[in-house]
């Protein structure tokens, strides 16, 4: 993500801006009080009132409205409501407001345009005084990655595209990149995520990057990677089928929470995993009531081919757990269950880990990033049960969808490892300030502050 938008202090002309509450706008905007007043101005989250010079043929300021010191979106708003030119916040922020100001500039500045350009005049922002430069471009750049992966359709963005985008992202950064494509996840053991993307003309694979000092904590991100999903036998409505390009917004979320750990340079060893496929139609595609045998030897009854995404999920999981990690933590668009328990603005968060849950919600609401938890219900599990295998990927119940679908990773989870599960929308339905219609990396930045906080001393 360009940060052309955030500019140096070079002396150059800027007009200041102004934050305000409505209960700090009369002091705050001093003798232009009366202006404020005389035009309805209120100071209101996100609102803009311009300040005209004396002659009032120039623009000498402008006040914006903002919730308080840990405010993101309303200047995320102010780069929408703004004229182009180059702005500067007026006064000196604390550290953490001037971090947010510029990430929230910075995230009201996206644009996605890989097929259409953006022509809008620029809005540009002296950097804050104060500001972590290096976590703002992380956080900003991490967005940018995962909103424009998510957003780019399935023809341009099939596993072999997001194989290609991970392994830029590992050499970028001097990180270890493998990858296991085709037939070869037989070979070595992978059968479930064969078994999801053998009948797409892509193959499947998983993808896999190591970077770190091994001698640190060890951290793995694991990303469901369904390219597009039509539902497979199972065959999706073409209403449901419309938004699956958005299918990989686990792998997506991932992809940009390893660019934030390894532009940061946090102290872990982080690896992370991404099964990539397409779950599509053909002869050869994987059957209701087929028997599939999986990386832990466990055997799975494919109870509806549209619930696959928990398959190669469950083969990367199993890998994970190869290095006796110190945390996991996988993300996955798994459930409409999840979007109607939570809606589209929170993830979903599961896991044993009561520390672990509490980390996560902390950091989700400190950093406008919210995930909220619901329970591993260990009852339920029996819903899986199967007569014939192990376990089934799906339970014939319309209730509890994503607490089964979490249950089933479980499966494939070795206790006593610190590990949840969010399971995410990685889409806004409707557009908000910073927010745009399309890709969202969502819980990204709740899980980089867990992860910051635990093993870089917060």
């Amino acid at each position: 993500m360009s940060m052309d938008y955030l500019i140096e202090d070079d002396g150059a002309p800027s007009v200041p801006l102004t934050p305000v509450t409505p209960d700090s706008l009369a002091t705050r905007a001093g003798a232009l009080a009366g202006w404020a007043e005389a035009s309805g101005y209120r100071g209101k989250p996100g609102a803009v009132l311009l300040l005209p010079g004396s002659e009032h043929s120039s623009v000498i300021g402008a006040l914006v409205g903002v919730e308080g010191n840990e405010d993101i979106w309303s200047w995320s708003g102010a780069v929408q409501a703004l004229p182009p030119g180059n702005y500067r916040i007026e006064g000196k922020l604390p550290a953490d407001t001037a971090n947010r100001a510029a990430l929230g500039w910075a995230l009201g500045s996206y644009a996605f345009t890989r097929y259409k350009q953006n022509n809008r005049p620029a809005r540009n922002l002296v950097w804050p005084h104060g500001a972590d430069r290096t976590y703002v471009a992380a956080a900003a750049g991490a967005t940018s990655l995962a909103r424009d992966l998510i957003n780019t359709p399935a023809a341009d963005m099939g596993p072999a595209d997001l194989a290609e985008a991970a392994r830029e992202l590992a050499g970028e950064f001097g990180a270890d990149f493998t990858v296991t494509v085709g037939d070869e996840l037989l070979e070595r053991n992978y059968p479930a995520i064969h078994a999801v993307g053998r009948a797409a003309a892509v193959a499947p694979r998983l993808i896999d990057i190591s970077w770190g000092d091994p001698g640190h904590p060890k951290v793995t991100l694991v990303g469901k990677g369904v390219c597009f999903d039509t539902g497979g036998l199972d065959l999706k409505p073409s209403r449901g089928m419309a938004l699956m390009k958005k299918d990989m917004g686990g792998a997506a979320a991932v992809l940009g929470l390893a660019r934030m750990i390894m532009m940061t340079g946090l102290p872990v060893r982080l690896r992370v995993l991404v099964p990539a496929v397409e779950n599509s139609v053909s002869g050869n595609a994987m059957r209701p009531r087929d028997i599939l045998q999986t990386r832990k030897g466990l055997t799975v009854e494919v109870g509806n081919t549209d619930a696959e995404g928990r398959l190669v999920l469950a083969d990367a999981l199993t890998e994970a757990m190869s290095d006796k990690p110190d945390l996991v933590l996988d993300f996955a668009t798994l459930t409409g269950a999840a979007r109607a328990a939570v809606g589209t603005g929170l993830g979903a968060m599961f896991t044993p880990d009561d520390r672990l849950a509490e980390d996560l919600y902390r950091h989700g609401v400190a950093e406008d990033d919210p995930v909220w938890r619901l329970p591993l219900w260990k009852p339920y599990r029996r819903m899986l049960d199967s007569k014939v295998a192990d376990i089934n990927n799906i339970t014939d119940s319309p209730y509890a969808g994503a607490i089964t679908a979490a249950l089933f990773l479980a499966e494939f989870v070795d206790d006593g490892v610190s590990w949840a599960h969010l399971d995410i929308m990685a889409w806004n339905p409707a557009a908000r300030p910073g927010r745009p219609e399309g890709g969202e990396a969502m819980a990204m930045r709740a899980a980089f502050a867990t992860i910051k906080e635990r093993y870089a001393g917060g």
